[in-house]
């Protein structure tokens, strides 16, 4: 079973999912990173990952495909990457365009950082966007986070010059948005 949130069910990757994270990705308003890729990513290169994915009981990522509870819908895809063990991770979210707007981006976002912070126990969590992103920004906005970096005009996107920013969340601020939950992991001093 995969993480659960109210409007979504944040699940492993399987190969029937694979042609839709491709149109995701070579789509250039769902990828929405901080540097415009060529949308040239096929079926057959995501199918590749997938299946060239190795067990390990330590990994250093996590990929979910965000399902919708109502009605089972691939929803898009959220990721932590990076994963320093109890420290920090960096997190991005790709959501299909019937679902902008639903709160299915931001339940997706929250479900996976309640899993960040509360199961992995980490201090920092960050993303990566740029200031042509204001969906991006609205969203990590209203989850807490706050912007810690800002590379002027380091990104061109659609003829245009755009901020690359990170933003990150802190154990402590996160925990004090959501008092329902207890953290019980010491502050450090």
């Amino acid at each position: 079973m995969g993480l659960e949130g109210k409007l979504v069910i944040l699940r492993e990757e399987r190969t029937e999912d694979m042609k839709l994270l491709a149109e995701l990705r070579n789509d250039l308003e769902t990828q929405a990173w901080s540097k415009t890729l060529p949308p040239d990513y096929t079926e057959h290169m995501y199918i590749m990952r997938f299946q060239e994915r190795t067990f390990s009981f330590d990994r250093s990522d996590g990929r979910f495909i965000i399902e919708d509870k109502a009605t089972g819908s691939f929803a898009g895809m959220i990721s932590y990457t990076g994963l320093e063990q109890r420290f920090a991770s960096t997190i991005g979210i790709m959501v299909a365009k019937p679902f902008w707007g639903s709160g299915v981006a931001a339940d997706a976002q929250e479900t996976l950082l309640k899993f960040l912070f509360t199961e992995l126990g980490l201090r920092v969590v960050r993303l990566w966007t740029h200031s042509g992103n204001p969906r991006a920004v609205r969203l990590a906005e209203k989850a807490g986070f706050r912007i810690s970096a800002r590379m002027r005009q380091a990104i061109y996107k659609n003829s245009e010059l755009y901020d690359n920013l990170v933003m990150d969340l802190l154990r402590e601020e996160y925990f004090s948005l959501h008092p329902e939950l207890v953290d019980i992991i010491p502050v450090l001093p």
